[in-house]
């Protein structure tokens, strides 16, 4: 066959396939179309065998003054999910920062579409003839189940999520005014950047927190169901720098609730209560190093726990209270701590290596590195640095991770000088407790672990393990050879130690290794 015919057979075979294939694809175009067409029919079709009932939401009343419902009704609308499902919307630029700055609007004669109770709602902008105003359609026999609900819903959550939107603002006492005896306030907008997903903690302690605070945002009827004011307390506790103070600052950024930072220490002389009747509801009342005002003894204490009592009894509701302490609940009374008084205890120690790791993601963008073994065996040497000060050396040395790992490894040498390990079985940097037997059981078994690490570190020689001044060259090559292996782990063998014999590595190579490690 000429080469010309054989050329001609094979375009009209390409120019068949492709024919087909536009057919296949038209088709298939074709069924999407008339699938949602059927739908629209369908939909139709319902509607126009439904009976509805339609409510008027006008943006001004019959006097001139706005309606407060409109407002809201026209927050959740624009924040329903069907909304950009829907045929046609309005694209606003939005100063908030969620979804790139934008947001949806029912445009005029567009409709939105919601459920509720399982009862089918639509929302139409019916903006026209120089009124405003939005109309809600429920099918007749639905309204008297619904109708009433659906609002108070729609007011509640455009509620939410102003709550959410407006600005925060810090409040600190500044004085007494002498004229009414009333406390002064000065205020700020609260910038400040700390989120519960960057705070270096344990995540399951975490969660914890996060769904105890979620709770407490959902509880008004249960709280007033059980004949209890519904507020929340919680003592922070832990050495300087182990971010009580941020940690707090989460939990309002989280709430979304003002921080009232009250100093005692400025109060009047006669009631402290007072600063607690001059807050408002949906505030977060802070009261830093309670500690210091409790060990006063005399008049003193005796005015700061009728304080703390007064959170339940005078300040209203919807509040969190925050005490912090830079000790342990050992150096106060017991009664100062007591349930009813502080809730929730969290305890903040020193960094281990796990926080250490949540840091180094945070300030350094890292998930591993080479040198994050010999950070480790500093960590199991027993050495403990705060967040404060792990987290100003990231900040200074952040354009260079490794020089600022290198630097974290010559504190935590510094640190470990030649002193035994303090806690060298310690896994986590904080720890919760709550009223109940369940948290009382897990206190007492966490307290009997925590003793029997410290015999066992009471009971082992000192000199600092590797991370020691004193320590032997000898010591430092074992080390070397460890990190070694570490690092070849998943090889086909293990590298010997330098220093000893070469060849396969003897029993007592391998007991040596453990020892050391």
């Amino acid at each position: 066959m000429p080469l010309h015919a054989t050329s001609g057979v094979v375009g009209a075979g390409a120019l068949a396939y492709a024919t087909l294939a536009l057919a296949a694809l038209r088709l298939l175009l074709s069924y999407k179309s008339a699938l949602y067409a059927l739908r629209r029919l369908w939909r139709c079709a319902d509607e126009w065998a439904q009976a509805y009932q339609y409510h008027e939401v006008p943006r001004f009343a019959c006097d001139g003054a706005e309606n407060p419902l409109f407002r809201k009704a026209a927050a959740y609308v624009a924040a329903l999910p069907s909304l950009e499902d829907s045929d046609a919307a309005s694209v606003l630029s939005s100063a908030s920062r969620t979804n790139g700055g934008l947001s949806l609007q029912l445009g005029p004669g567009h409709t939105a579409r919601d459920s509720f109770l399982g009862a089918r709602l639509a929302w139409t902008n019916a903006d026209g003839g120089g009124r405003e105003r939005l109309v809600l359609r429920v099918r007749r026999h639905d309204r008297t189940r619904v109708l009433r609900p659906y609002l108070q819903h729609v007011e509640s959550v455009a509620d939410e999520m102003e709550q959410r939107r407006r600005e925060l603002r810090l409040f600190a006492n500044t004085g007494v005014d002498g004229a009414t005896g009333a406390p002064r306030w000065a205020s700020a907008p609260f910038t400040h950047p700390a989120t519960l997903d960057a705070v270096a903690m344990d995540p399951d302690l975490k969660a914890r927190v996060r769904a105890d605070l979620e709770n407490f945002l959902k509880g008004r009827a249960y709280y007033h169901r059980l004949g209890r004011v519904w507020r929340r307390s919680y003592l922070l506790y832990g050495p300087p720098g182990t971010g009580k103070s941020t940690f707090a600052a989460a939990m309002a950024r989280f709430l979304g609730y003002d921080v009232y930072d009250i100093d005692l220490s400025r109060a009047g002389s006669d009631d402290l209560s007072a600063l607690l009747r001059h807050t408002t509801p949906r505030s977060l009342i802070l009261v830093e190093d309670l500690d210091r005002y409790l060990q006063a003894g005399g008049d003193g204490e005796a005015r700061v726990l009728s304080f703390m009592d007064g959170v339940a009894s005078c300040c209203g509701e919807e509040r969190v209270t925050v005490f912090t302490m830079r000790g342990g609940k050992e150096a106060v009374d017991a009664a100062a701590v007591r349930p009813g008084r502080l809730d929730v205890h969290i305890q903040f120690t020193l960094c281990d290596f796990e926080a250490f790791k949540t840091l180094a993601s945070n300030y350094l963008g890292l998930k591993d590195h080479k040198l994050y073994p010999q950070v480790e065996e500093g960590f199991h040497a027993g050495a403990r640095l705060s967040p404060a000060e792990l987290g100003e050396i990231m900040l200074a040395n952040r354009g260079s991770p490794s020089r600022a790992l290198r630097n974290v490894i010559t504190k935590l040498q510094h640190v470990s000088g030649g002193a035994p390990p303090r806690n060298p079985a310690h896994k986590r940097n904080t720890s919760w407790s709550v009223t109940g037997q369940q948290w009382e059981e897990q206190s007492a078994r966490a307290s009997a672990d925590s003793t029997e690490a410290d015999e066992t570190a009471a009971g082992a020689p000192a000199g600092g393990g590797v991370f020691g001044k004193d320590a032997p060259m000898r010591e430092f090559k074992k080390l070397y050879g460890l990190i070694k292996i570490k690092s070849r782990r998943e090889g086909a063998g293990v590298v010997p130690l330098e220093g000893e014999a070469h060849g396969p590595p003897t029993p007592g190579n391998h007991d040596r290794e453990r020892l050391v490690s």
